[in-house]
């Protein structure tokens, strides 16, 4: 599989990032992750959108209440395309 064009133009933005990584250790609430940064709610709804549009976050609704998580499976994609094309080339036998 390829990684999305999506999840690298997601990835690029260093605010986005650091969304990521907030939500390495479990899914947090819009709200909670908006106190991190100083960005309008227009702004971080952009962030969330153009992270879940990429597959890259899930998000799930409780009442009023939207959760954040990490799509790992994504992750894990992007991640060992990277590490795929970085990685030496290798010799091709001749057939």
């Amino acid at each position: 599989m390829t990684a999305s064009a999506d999840a690298f133009k997601a990835i690029a933005d260093p605010a986005r990032r650091e969304i990521l990584r907030l939500l390495r250790d479990g899914e947090m609430t819009a709200g909670q992750l908006a106190e991190r940064f100083h960005m309008s709610r227009p702004t971080m709804s952009h962030h969330f959108a153009v992270l879940a549009d990429a597959d890259l976050i899930t998000r799930r609704r409780e009442g009023q209440t939207i959760w954040y998580g990490l799509n790992t499976t994504v992750l894990q994609d992007v991640v060992a395309w990277m590490l795929d094309v970085t990685e030496p080339q290798r010799t091709r036998r001749k057939t």
